[in-house]
This record gives C-alpha cells, sequence and structure tokens, in this order.
C-alpha cells in the first residue's frame, strides 16, 4: 500500500491486514452475493464488519484510505483507480508492478504508486480483459481492450514484456474538446477552424495524420461534430472513442478471433460491409493495413465526406505511409495507379504534431492537388512555423497562411461556402500548378 500513515498505537502490517480483508469480504461475498444494483453498498457492509472483527483502531485517515484500497481491489482497478479518477491524467503507463508513470498537461512523470507484485498486474489486466471476451497468456501475450467508461488499453505480459506486465491507457475524456478550447490553447486558428469547417460541410475527403498522442482522435471528434445531422454516418474503430452527438450514427468496432484464431472480423471486413449500408459519411477511427485501398476506393465512388487517421510525422509522410498500406490489401497494384488513387480520392491532409513542451497543434493543413509524374503533389495552406522556446521551455511559434488559394475552392463555392482571401493571407494570390487530376 502506498502514502498510509503509520501513527498507529501499535505497529500493523497494512499490507498483510489488506489482503487478509479482500480474502475475507471474497469469501463472505461468495456465500452471500449482493445484489448487482447494490453491489458496492453491500461490499462496503462486509468490508465494515471484517475490519470490526480484527478488533484494530486504526486513525480515521488510515482506515479511510485502507478502507478506499480495498474497495478498489474489489470493485475497480486496483492502484490505478485513484489515478483513473483524476481527471487532470491523460494517460497512465505501467511498466512492471513497481513502476506506474502518468500523463499530466502533456508532461510525463512517475508517481509513488505501486503494486505489490507482477501477479497482481496481471489480475488487473485480467479484470480489464475478462468481460469483454479477450485473453492473455504466452500465446497471445498482447491484448487491446476498453474501459466501460471508453478509455483505451493496451497490455503485454512475458515473453514479450521482458521487465514484466505492462499497461497503457489511453483515458477517455468526458469533456469533448470543442474547437473554441483549442482556439484558447493556441492548437489552432479561427481562419483554420473555418476552412476545416467548410471542408466538412462541404463533403471534402480529409485525413488527419500525426504521431502517438498528437491529438489525431480529438481532430477527429471535433471535425465530425460538423457533419450536417441529417446524414447516416457509420464510424469504424478498433476500440471506440469518438463521441458523435448526431443522432443518426451506427457505430462499428473490430473484433479479435476467438482462441483457434477464428471468426475475428477486421477493420477491412467492416470498411467493405459499411458500403452495403448506405452511408452518407464513413468515418474510419485509424487506417493501419489493407483497409486503406477499401477507403480509397469507396472515397473514389461516390462517398465524399470521408474522415480517417493516419500515424505519420508528416503530411508527405502520410502519403507514403497511405501507400505501403494499399500494398498491404495484397492486389499487387502499380506504384502509379496506388498514387492515383490517393490523389484522386484525398482532397486535404491535415497534420497534428505533438511539440517538445507537450503541447499539441495543427501544425499543417495541406491540400493534394493531383499527380505530376509519377508524385502525388501538395500545396501548403496553413502551417506552424516555430521562432524558439522561452525560458520556461514553451516552444514559441505562429500558426499562419502560406497565401496559397486551394483549388478545392471550387468545390467548397458550390457547397455555398465563399470564403474571403482574409482565410488564406489576405494579399496572397500564389496558385498551385497541378490541378487534380
Amino acid at each position: 500500500m502506498t502514502n498510509m500513515s503509520s501513527n498507529e498505537p501499535l505497529p500493523v502490517d497494512l499490507s498483510k491486514l489488506k489482503t487478509h480483508l479482500i480474502t475475507t469480504i471474497s469469501r463472505t461475498a461468495e456465500s452471500n452475493p449482493p445484489p448487482p444494483l447494490e453491489y458496492k453498498r453491500v461490499l462496503g457492509q462486509y468490508l465494515e464488519q471484517a475490519y470490526q472483527t480484527t478488533k484494530l483502531q486504526l486513525s480515521a485517515p488510515t482506515k479511510e484510505q485502507l478502507f478506499r484500497e480495498v474497495m478498489d481491489e474489489l470493485t475497480g482497478y486496483g492502484p490505478l483507480q485513484p489515478l483513473l479518477n483524476d481527471p487532470e491524467i491523460s494517460e497512465i503507463m505501467v511498466n512492471g508492478a513497481k513502476k506506474i508513470y502518468v500523463e499530466r498537461k502533456g508532461k510525463i512523470t512517475r508517481t509513488d504508486v505501486t503494486f505489490d507484485d507482477d501477479f497482481h498486474v496481471l489480475r488487473i489486466i485480467d479484470r480489464i480483459i475478462l468481460p469483454l471476451g479477450r485473453r492473455i497468456d504466452v500465446d497471445n501475450p498482447t491484448v487491446d481492450a476498453r474501459l466501460p467508461d471508453g478509455s483505451r488499453v493496451n497490455a503485454a505480459i512475458p515473453p514479450v514484456a521482458i521487465d514484466g506486465p505492462s499497461i497503457t491507457i489511453r483515458k477517455f475524456m468526458k469533456d469533448k474538446l470543442s474547437f473554441r478550447q483549442l482556439i484558447e490553447l493556441g492548437s489552432i486558428t479561427e481562419n483554420m477552424v473555418e476552412l476545416l469547417r467548410a471542408c466538412v460541410i462541404g463533403r471534402l475527403n480529409l485525413l488527419i495524420s500525426g504521431g502517438t498522442g498528437s491529438g489525431k482522435t480529438t481532430l477527429l471528434n471535433i471535425l465530425s461534430g460538423f457533419i450536417p445531422d441529417h446524414e447516416r454516418i457509420i464510424t469504424i474503430e478498433d476500440a471506440a472513442e469518438l463521441q458523435l452527438q448526431q443522432e443518426h450514427v451506427v457505430r462499428l468496432e473490430t473484433k479479435p478471433p476467438n482462441v483457434d484464431g477464428k471468426y475475428g472480423v477486421a477493420t477491412r471486413d467492416l470498411v467493405r460491409n459499411t458500403l452495403r449500408m448506405r452511408p452518407d459519411r464513413i468515418i474510419v477511427g485509424e487506417c493501419r493495413g489493407g483497409e486503406a485501398l477499401d477507403m480509397l476506393q469507396a472515397m473514389n465512388t461516390g462517398h465524399d465526406g470521408s474522415l480517417t487517421t493516419i500515424h505519420a510525422n508528416s503530411p508527405r509522410d502520410a502519403i507514403s505511409r497511405l501507400e505501403t498500406l494499399t500494398m498491404m490489401a495484397g492486389m499487387d497494384l502499380p506504384f502509379r495507379v496506388v498514387r492515383s488513387q490517393i490523389a484522386s480520392a484525398i482532397d486535404v491532409v491535415i497534420q497534428t504534431s505533438r511539440l517538445n513542451d507537450g503541447s499539441r497543434k495543427v501544425t499543417a493543413i495541406n491540400e493534394i492537388s493531383g499527380m505530376e509524374g509519377e508524385t502525388v503533389t501538395m500545396s501548403e495552406i496553413f502551417k506552424f512555423q516555430k521562432t524558439g522556446v522561452d525560458q520556461n521551455g514553451k516552444v514559441i511559434g505562429e500558426l499562419k497562411a502560406t497565401g496559397i488559394r486551394p483549388f478545392f475552392t471550387e468545390k467548397l463555392l458550390a457547397a455555398g461556402f465563399k470564403l474571403g482571401p482574409e482565410v488564406f493571407g489576405a494579399g496572397s494570390g500564389a496558385f498551385s500548378n497541378n490541378r487534380k487530376r
């Protein structure tokens, strides 16, 4: 146990006491199962009864913390529960039983929270995955899952996790961020928001690119809020994270194979199935395999206004990665054909980045303007220019328009959006020479 007061009349082995109480309550609950709707309340009564039989007189703060930790073990996720309850923590990283780190406001710090041992970590992993029908063992040493509140979980155990069981939890933010908040944080500008809003409503196909923890899903969530309420939206995710507010939404989630490696449902299967579900919009949480080809074909065959994300560090890297993922579909397509599919399907690449100071920004918005030879051409519409770092380590820079007016403004105009020259940098009239074919 951690942070337990030692100001007791007699020395007490609190760790052993905690184990004794958990064992006693578990046996009582086995013989007298609490009603499901009153499970926590009745377990609390069993805990008080078990404590009274010990004849101990712990101080009020110590007893309170002891009871909280016992209840966390019985009804929550053990030592991780206080971290999950902390609204300032966005990520929890368990590197073995004795090393637990958290991310707060973009900064990673080590906590004084620990597990008893590796078996304790394994018990918590099982508590997370068993209700979902998932399993983890030496033959399947990694697993993806989610908590009831939507938080995303990845776990790895030996032999692949060399230093002991590992858990990574990306917490689900209950309060959905708004563009107004992103503007206040300096993550994006008013003009960028105006452009992206027009792109979504005007049914352009958007690809959000970024590294791990750069804010891709957050931005995808916010952009999806611009989709008109009357449209039928189908989302496809590995672990459902998107918080769409529209009424007409169908949420699909992948399914891992069973113990025999059968009956799994991959993202690619769901993308293909979605095309038979009469979608107005298709949102794929992340392209990471052969489904990229199916997504591109959908975008090229009338399913405009689709959105997806991809792991990449720049818009150009995003195109290269999309090429690679498309080739994973096993169709053996020539590179020029793949690049032509990308150039005609994707309208805009939005780059998100996590900077050295932990802040997250939309660092570029690029138009895919067509093909030049065998190369996909792009025009940078907005970019983040870093100018330095202040004495507190905060990155200094400016999000600004490049002055290039994209060709897709013609499509936006047809959709009823007339964006003024100030959106793209007033006084600049530079144009790319490459039109989309």
